[in-house]
Parts: structure tokens; sequence; C-alpha cells
């Protein structure tokens, strides 16, 4: 080819590599524009069992790590059975209440003496039994005594991360523990009595998908959520059992969630709100530290939805100060009534409830 030709063509390469340069300059900058406008959900990754260190990370480092909450592979999955302590006095559970392992890490030496402490805190806490540091530590493998602390700590990190369930220390002496639910839904959060494991975990979940879609998220939200979960429409799953019926039934029934129809819909679409029991037993930043804990992060990580949670603490402690200035008034005013009119001798004989 003539110099003058491979000059001109060379040239027309510069000019292109230089204009799509320009393009991809001014997409990357559309795009983060568009993220700062609209920050996306970064759904909390229900299978995040690799403990690794916190770090706190904004919502766009957390955006690319938005592995799904898979309850099988990379979270739980059905076991027959846990060896351990108080074998003679505890029931062997049933195939319909099969014990979990929870997986860390791949090939952690840690891993089954983890999984074994969690099925063992979870039978326990189903049957209401106590619990103490000298029986897990029977059924902890002996070469992992030593290791003990970051064993329950790990353990107590798949309880709130999957269940719901926070493990608390009632007597430092004894070295007593209690398994408590973050919610109070009933029958120690199964829901129904003496069936499957606490959904306390993914309601949770829930409330905080309805909390970052602006308060309200649609039934095409929720179970997009659900599907990265591993958690079908349909399709029995053997912790929250069938999912329809727990979130648009059960859940609602007890009014933890709100199902109504978007309005003027047509074909008819749904949509979910928090309920009142939610609002009551909850907040959004309690809401927000159960996320950004499964996210190893802090809740201003969430810097859009921490700022509203702030301000939501703020609007409970106000009407929590108001309810109880209300509540003060009216005592003071019923113990000034009461002064002015004593009551009668009559009063007193009938055994009248005078004044409250």
């Amino acid at each position: 080819m003539p110099r003058g030709q491979m000059s001109k063509l060379h040239t027309h390469e510069k000019r292109h590599q230089a204009q799509g340069g320009l393009r991809h300059q001014s997409s990357a900058q559309a795009t983060v524009a568009k993220e700062k406008a609209f920050p996306s959900l970064a759904p909390p990754p229900f299978g995040v069992l690799t403990h690794r260190k916190p770090a706190a990370r904004s919502c766009s480092t957390l955006k690319g790590s938005q592995r799904a909450l898979s309850t099988k592979p990379a979270g739980v999955s059905p076991t027959r059975s846990y060896k351990g302590a108080n074998r003679k006095t505890e029931k062997k559970p049933s195939s319909s209440q099969a014990s979990l392992t929870i997986v860390q890490s791949q090939g952690h030496p840690l891993t089954r003496a983890t999984s074994i402490l969690v099925q063992f805190l979870m039978h326990m806490y189903k049957r209401k039994k106590p619990i103490t540091k000298a029986n897990m530590l029977k059924i902890v493998n002996k070469k992992y005594k030593n290791r003990f602390l970051e064993i329950l700590r790990r353990a107590s990190f798949s309880l709130e991360v999957i269940f719901g369930v926070d493990l608390k220390e009632v007597d430092s002496t004894k070295h007593s523990y209690i398994l408590v639910s973050k919610m109070d839904l009933p029958n120690n959060g199964t829901i129904s009595p003496g069936r499957g494991f606490p959904k306390t975990g993914l309601l949770m979940n829930l409330l905080g998908v309805i909390f970052m879609k602006g308060n309200c998220a649609t039934e095409e939200n929720i179970w997009e959520f659900l599907n990265k979960m591993g958690v079908f429409a349909g399709k029995r799953h053997f912790i929250f059992g069938e999912p329809k019926k727990l979130i648009t039934q059960d859940l609602v029934k007890l009014k933890y969630l709100e199902y109504r129809q978007v309005p003027n819909s047509d074909p008819a679409r749904y949509e979910f709100l928090w309920g009142p029991r939610a609002h009551a037993e909850t907040s959004k930043m309690k809401v927000l530290e159960f996320w950004a804990k499964i996210n190893h992060t802090v809740p201003s990580a969430f810097h859009f939805w921490y700022e509203e949670a702030l301000r939501d603490e703020e609007a409970r402690v106000k009407a929590t100060i108001t309810q109880q200035a209300e509540t003060g008034a009216m005592a003071s005013e019923c113990s000034r009534e009461c002064l002015a009119a004593p009551p009668t001798p009559n009063q007193v004989e009938e055994g009248s409830s005078y004044c409250g």
C-alpha cells in the first residue's frame, strides 16, 4: 500500500479511536449519574457464611457483589441429624425437621464443627430448652475445643442471617445462653406450631426489600429478590415451606406484611408494604443493620436509606415522648379530679373503681 494511503488510514483509525473513547467516557459518566440518582438494590447474600473481615464498603461496591441468596449449595442444606450432647434426654429430629449444614467456606477446618453447633442450637431453640456452654462443648470435636469461641461466633452469625435469631448470654458465671428472635413471630418464628424452621430471617429480608424500594415493593420486585435466594412460587422450600402462601397469606394474616392490589391496575397487579406489627416490632434502622451485617459493612454504607432510617428513628423518639407526655397529663388530670371529689362511703362499700 502506498505511503500516503497508509498515513490516511492511520489518521482515520486514530480519529475513530478518539471518538470511541469519548463515547465510552460519556456513557460511563451517564451510568454514574444514573446510579447516583437511582441507587440499585443490593440484596444481602443469604449464603454468605464465608466470614470475611468486616470492611466499610460503599453501595457501589456492594452492587458488584450481588450474589444470589442461595440456600442449598452455598447456605443451608438438609442432613440427617447431629451427634452431640443430651442424646439421652433429647428426641432425635424427624425427617420433616431436618438438621442443617451451614457451609462457611470450602474446606475450612471449622466448617463441620460450626455446622453441628448450629444444628444443636436450633434443635434446642425449637424445643425451648436451656443452652449452656458445657453442653455446647460436648458436641464440638475435641481437637477444636481451644477454638470454641470462634466456632460459637460463626454459629451465632449463621443463626442471625439465616433464621433471624440472636444468641445472647444470660448468665456470665454459668455461661448460659438463650436464642431470641428479632421479631415476635408465633411459635418461635416457625409460624405453624411444631413445623419447620424460624421464618424471621426471611421476613427481615422482605422488609428490607420493601424499605429499599421506597417503602412499597411490587410483587415482581419481591419475587425477583426471592428467586435470587433460590426461593420460587409454588416450589416448596425446605426452610420456608410454600413461599407464596407464607408471604401472601401467613405473614399478611399476622399483620407483618400488607398485600394489596395496585390501584387501577388491569390486569390486576399487587404490591407489598410493611404491616402494623412490623412497624411495632422493628424499625428501618434495625432492618438496615441486619442487611449491613450480612454484607459485612455498616448501615451508613447504604447512604440514602441510612438517612431515611435516621429520620424514622427521630420520629419514633418524638412520638414516644409525646405519648408519655399525654399519658402523664391524663394521670395528672385524674389525680386532680380524685382529690376534688373523693369517693362517698357508699362508693367505697360497693367497691367502686372510682376514677380509673
